[in-house]
């Protein structure tokens, strides 16, 4: 929530202090084009009255602590972190400059490398059989089922009550571990919000190399095989960042191979994780902190539109690019008499998944911005593969156009909808699985608390369940499906808000509900049961993460918790790194050669900060 704070320097700026997070941050209305490249003076004018001898009775960090930050980091809270409303009154050349002048270091430049748990050795090379023997991309794979059999996982049911902490990887600069790993060949591959990349040993946590980008990770990495023109070859690292951009990096080395921008949009960013799938890069892109200004009169509301790019995986060539709107046009002028667009929104929040055999790539879309409403605006769409045209699209709530700052009515303001959506976005992977039967069906979880399942051929409802009663602030990251059952986790607006749902793939009917269990924060600030993230599943368990920091792993007949570990607290890194988790929201954990691995620590508009890689493993 945010609250006022007093701007003791420069009277007419506003401050505000977010619960929870990476810093507060004043807002000056107007910057000079002689700021927007001196960070100092941007620093001065719109962040000192709060973090230079800030307040005593506020949040906000002092201005040596903010300095800890990586500057992609401060970059991320500003555009798609926390402090997004206050971030959207400054232009990207002043965001970017007041980021690396708090820092010390600009935006894009990597740190000073660490010699603090480094491998002695280099690894070996990685095959092809690595990749159909570990937890690679988001989901397991192109169809995003989340489910990792014996053959990929190496952990049975029988092992789970034994699992101990092994190593702990401290993720320096962030206050979220919001990226989750790929685990391949005797490797973790993870990035972060600082921008980095590592290439970790497994077993024992050493690093071996690290990668820095341009922005900042949320993303899940991918690994496949790659070739040039220039008779290079090998195994590279897909990963998109927080500007859209996404990079080809060689899994042996950490040397860049391309990279491309899928996406000029100022809002623009790669939230959902790329999927990887016969030499294609399928990348989502989603318009994040547009629709949060999108109700002041003086924002030109609103010109995102989501869209899926295919770039080619040895090169980065676009193959094609869609959108999940249609063009835009001008559809009035706002009060303050700036030129008003539409239709809008409808980002890509998540991985897409792909259909081989149909020919297909399914992406679930979020809401409108602006107005007109779509029928592609919380909806899965069904892309051709070779083309990227829509054949079909599923929309189970219709006229969900919302924007910040505007209410459930608004008849004065023309930035805003006539009438405001509820903001229960798509934000999971549509889930491709296989019925008893033998035929194939998606499976995908809204944040209303409704779970659907469609028939892939041309989107026609075949069953639907509700979960819970939804939650608009909430997601609902990930479902996981195995051979019989289809696993959804809950982020409820009702108190508790977590708990943990199993139906039938081939009926929706439910084989179990758990209730949420009593919160492992109980007394901190921002605490919650939720459990949003994404769900994982092997053989006879689901694993779930929750807001209360708490790792559980449920029983898949019955939903019995057979396991935990609080996740909160402090821990001691292989790194060196001071490290604690916090609330884990975002991604799921991944079980890869006999171990489970999971990333703690999330803040944005919620949740708890953390910047720790946990992996378990049995004696």
């Amino acid at each position: 929530m945010l609250s006022r704070c007093l701007a003791r320097f420069v009277p007419t700026l506003r401050c505000a202090v977010v619960s929870g997070g990476l810093f507060a941050a004043v807002i000056a209305p107007v910057f000079t084009e002689a700021q927007e490249s001196d960070g100092a003076a941007v620093y001065e004018s719109a962040c000192a009255a709060c973090h230079t001898d800030p307040a005593p009775d506020t949040r906000a960090m002092p201005r040596d602590v903010l300095g800890q930050f990586a500057p992609e980091t401060i970059l991320t809270a500003l555009t798609t972190g926390n402090m997004f409303r206050q971030g959207s009154a400054l232009t990207d050349a002043e965001r970017r400059a007041v980021s690396g002048f708090i820092a010390g270091r600009p935006v894009g430049e990597a740190p000073p490398p660490s010699t603090v748990g480094q491998c002695a050795s280099a690894p070996e090379s990685l095959s092809v059989a690595d990749l159909a023997s570990g937890w690679n991309g988001w989901g397991v794979g192109p169809r995003n089922t989340r489910y990792a059999p014996a053959q990929l996982g190496g952990l049975t049911a029988a092992m789970v009550p034994d699992l101990k902490l092994k190593w702990a990887f401290g993720l320096p600069g962030v206050s979220s571990a919001r990226a989750q790993p790929a685990v391949l060949g005797g490797r973790v591959f993870v990035a972060s919000e600082s921008g980095d990349v590592y290439a970790i040993d497994a077993q024992t946590g050493c690093t071996y190399w690290t990668f820095h980008a341009q922005a900042g990770f949320r993303t899940a990495v991918s690994v496949g095989p790659y070739s040039n023109v220039d008779d290079e070859s090998g195994f590279a690292l897909y990963v998109a960042d927080g500007a859209a951009n996404v990079y080809a990096i060689d899994a042996a080395t950490g040397q860049q191979i391309w990279t491309r921008r899928v996406d000029d949009h100022p809002y623009a960013k790669s939230t959902g994780s790329l999927t990887l799938s016969d030499g294609v890069v399928y990348v989502p892109t989603a318009g994040v902190g547009e629709e949060g200004q999108g109700g002041t009169p003086t924002y030109a509301c609103c010109t995102f539109r989501g869209s899926v790019s295919a770039l080619d995986a040895n090169t980065g060539d676009v193959i094609w690019k869609s959108y999940t709107l249609p063009e835009l046009e001008r559809r009035g002028t706002s009060t303050a008499g700036v030129p008003l667009w539409g239709p809008a929104g409808a980002g890509v929040w998540a991985a897409p998944t792909v259909d081989a055999a149909r020919g297909q790539v399914y992406v679930a879309t979020g809401n409108g911005y602006a107005e007109p409403a779509q029928p592609t605006t919380d909806a899965i769409i069904a892309f051709d593969i070779d083309t990227g045209e829509i054949r079909w699209s599923f929309q189970p709530l219709a006229g969900d156009v919302w924007a910040g700052g505007c209410g459930r009515q608004n008849p004065d303001n023309p930035n805003c909808p006539e009438q405001g959506g509820p903001d229960l976005d798509f934000s999971q992977s549509p889930v491709l699985a296989t019925r008893s039967n033998g035929e194939d069906i998606i499976i995908v979880h809204q944040k209303s608390g409704m779970a659907y399942a469609l028939e892939p051929d041309d989107g026609t409802l075949i069953w639907e369940y509700r979960a819970s009663s939804g939650a608009g602030m909430g997601g609902q990251w990930g479902s996981a499906v195995d051979d019989t059952q289809a696993y959804f986790g809950v982020n409820d607006r009702r108190n508790p808000a977590g708990g943990m749902r199993a139906v039938s793939i081939d009926t929706g009917e439910e084989v179990w509900s758990q209730p949420a269990e009593e919160a492992l924060c109980a007394g901190e600030r921002s605490c919650s049961t939720g459990q949003g993230s994404a769900v994982s599943a092997i053989p006879g368990i689901v694993f779930s993460g929750s807001m209360d920091g708490g790792l559980r792993a449920y029983a898949a007949d019955t939903g019995d918790v057979v396991w935990r570990f609080n996740t909160n607290g402090e821990f001691e890194t292989v790194n060196g790194v001071p490290a604690n988790g916090g609330a884990i929201d975002g991604p799921g954990p991944v079980v890869a050669g006999g171990m489970l691995y999971v990333n703690s620590g999330y803040i944005s508009l919620a949740g708890r900060p953390g910047n720790v890689l946990l992996a378990f493993g049995v004696d």
